[in-house]
């Protein structure tokens, strides 16, 4: 299928060279170190701060709702464990789609990627903001003022810690990946401490009562706290942008992803139990910085609400740092081959990590984090991630169909169910965003195909080999 432009598994690992050093990168990851990772990418602001508005939809069913996210999560998590172990390269999910169903298809996968990283990582550091506000006034008494916390949609003028976060993020990438992945583990230990401390404190103020009625906005609240509760996953297939730097990725990024999501789960409905068990879930749906507050009604003390945002502070900065360089590494990917410019695949020879890519990233992503109301465009992200996870269950299709003999060190089990399972329930979540969702989608993916018509197909690689092999084939047969 030439038309498709499909570049082979091996043809993807060989470029990277995935199975030697990576090009360019070093392996210095160990399987805690991806599961650090992963949990850093995962665990934060959709806890810290979505919990709140997950359970305004659905009231104490938020649990249901997380486990429901949970499980159109473990679907597509099969998919990326089989094609991370089978296509251990630095991008994801864009990689996958190109070698399974061709370079238009992983061009606006790649597109899609740009908005989930963007307005996580941007939502994220609004989102760090809230905290850094509730750390300094249960400190100090003192808090930032509004011009200088929150963007022009929110009141403000800049939303400063947003930038600050996401500048400190990008210092760190750029001086290596070890020293990422070092402060990434410190960060995903003490986060998760904090929250079992978190939910010791609310199950030991637990009242049964709390929980009634159970759901009150019957199965439809249930679906939209499930969509609104998708958003705390989102991350967990940065993992697989690791590829070039695990040691052992073939048999590590599987079991990193399935333990960080299944450890992230059980998290979750402990930590909305635990909180919903407290006080009720009339005071924690839509109230900001709602973890900080349980905490501080449950001791009649400030000090357990400021250990809380402390650990909001460190697990939101984490998060920042994981998924910003899950974007380095995809666009890298892209840059490679030929669809975006070369500037993101270059690599520095000292630190070994693409620097100006990294900065130009933290750039872009610092300005929506500084001025921009995010509300609107948080179901965009999330829409536009169930796509990507829906074309990897189909991803997954096409290559065993295509290349039976490939070596994974990881199989999709009861294929095919799984995956046809993962992409109905990616179909769900995407209608629990509403119309007007869809059609920004729509304008967004238009977007993506006039780019790629007028830079990535012109520019691709792949491209470019194939018109010189024939041009030699015709030189050949004219001689002849």
């Amino acid at each position: 299928m030439p038309a498709l432009r499909i570049k082979s598994p091996e043809l993807l690992v060989a470029e990277s060279g995935a199975d030697l050093e990576g090009h360019g990168l070093k392996r210095t990851m160990g399987l805690f170190q991806l599961i650090c990772f992963g949990v850093g990418a995962i665990v934060g602001t959709g806890i810290f701060v979505g919990l709140s508005d997950s359970v305004a939809q659905a009231g104490p069913a938020v649990v249901v709702s997380f486990v429901l996210a949970a499980i159109t999560c473990v679907f597509t998590a099969f998919a990326f464990a089989e094609l991370g172990g089978a296509i251990p390269v630095s991008g994801s999910s864009y990689s996958f789609a190109y070698a399974g169903l061709g370079e238009r298809t992983a061009f606006l996968v790649g597109w899609c990627l740009l908005l989930e990283y963007g307005v996580s990582v941007s939502a994220v550091a609004v989102g760090w903001s809230q905290y850094v506000n509730e750390l300094l006034d249960s400190l100090t008494g003192l808090q930032l003022p509004a011009a200088l916390s929150a963007g022009p949609g929110d009141g403000g003028v800049i939303n400063l810690p947003a930038v600050v976060v996401i500048a400190l993020a990008s210092v760190l990438l750029v001086r290596g990946v070890r020293e990422s992945a070092r402060a990434t583990a410190a960060m995903a230990v003490l986060k998760l401490a904090i929250l079992v401390v978190f939910c010791a404190i609310g199950f030991s103020a637990f009242k049964d009562g709390n929980l009634t009625p159970f759901s009150p906005a019957g199965l439809g609240g249930i679906g939209a706290g499930t969509t609104a509760a998708f958003f705390s996953y989102i991350g967990f297939d940065a993992i697989t942008t690791a590829g070039e730097e695990a040691r052992n990725p073939r048999r590590d990024i599987p079991i990193a992803i399935l333990v960080c999501l299944g450890l992230a789960t059980l998290l979750y409905c402990a930590v909305a139990l635990a909180a919903i068990g407290a006080i009720g879930g009339g005071q924690v749906g839509g109230r900001p910085a709602a973890l900080s507050y349980v905490v501080n009604e449950v001791t009649g003390s400030t000090a357990g609400g400021a250990v809380i945002a402390f650990g909001a502070v460190v697990a939101i900065a984490s998060v920042v740092l994981a998924v910003m360089y899950g974007q380095t590494r995809i666009l890298m990917s892209m840059a490679r081959d030929g669809l975006v410019p070369r500037v993101f695949e270059r690599v520095s020879p000292k630190t070994s990590t693409p620097v100006t890519g990294t900065l130009l990233v933290a750039l872009v992503f610092a300005v929506p984090a500084a001025f921009a109301s995010l509300d609107s465009v948080v179901n965009l992200c999330t829409i536009g991630t169930l796509a990507i996870m829906a074309v990897v269950n189909v991803t997954v299709i096409a290559l065993r169909r295509r290349e039976p003999g490939l070596a994974r060190s990881f199989r999709v089990p009861l294929y095919p169910v799984i995956p046809v399972l993962g992409v109905g329930f990616c179909l769900y979540l995407m209608y629990e965003t509403g119309w007007t969702t869809w059609v920004q989608f729509a304008a967004f993916l238009a977007a993506g195909c006039l780019v790629y018509a007028l830079y990535g197909r012109r520019n691709s690689r792949l491209a470019r080999s194939a018109a010189a092999t024939r041009t030699d084939a015709e030189a050949v047969s004219q001689e002849a």
